[in-house]
């Protein structure tokens, strides 16, 4: 926006495109999100047919990344959302979710470099 808050159509149109851009990168990753929770199944729903069970919880994932994350950070999350969204009975120990969030991170850092 120029400073007399007049915006041209060229930067309209920019920025129309880059929030298409940035709906298809995160598409992309919220399902890769789902399809690593889907693989590691931590509350044991997998039954090989409903792939977009973990669609939710991956959305909710997805908004709390952030750059400069550690894994034990993500970690916490990530078991968090599972406790918010089940149990700490069915969630389970924390641990349990490490492996799951160092490849959320290794996707999530993949995406923030494009």
């Amino acid at each position: 926006m120029r400073p007399n808050g007049i915006v041209t159509p060229e930067e309209i149109r920019a920025a129309r495109d880059n929030r298409k851009a940035l709906r298809g990168v995160y598409k992309q990753l919220l399902g890769e999100i789902s399809a690593i929770l889907f693989r590691h199944d931590p509350i044991g729903i997998n039954f090989e047919e409903n792939t977009d069970e973990y669609d939710a919880e991956a959305g909710t994932i997805l908004t709390r990344l952030r750059a400069g994350m550690t894994a034990e950070e993500a970690t916490a999350m990530i078991h968090a959302e599972f406790v918010l969204w089940f149990s700490c009975a069915d969630a389970g120990p924390e641990e349990k979710y490490a492996s799951i969030a160092a490849e959320i991170l290794g996707a999530y850092r993949q995406h923030e470099l494009h």
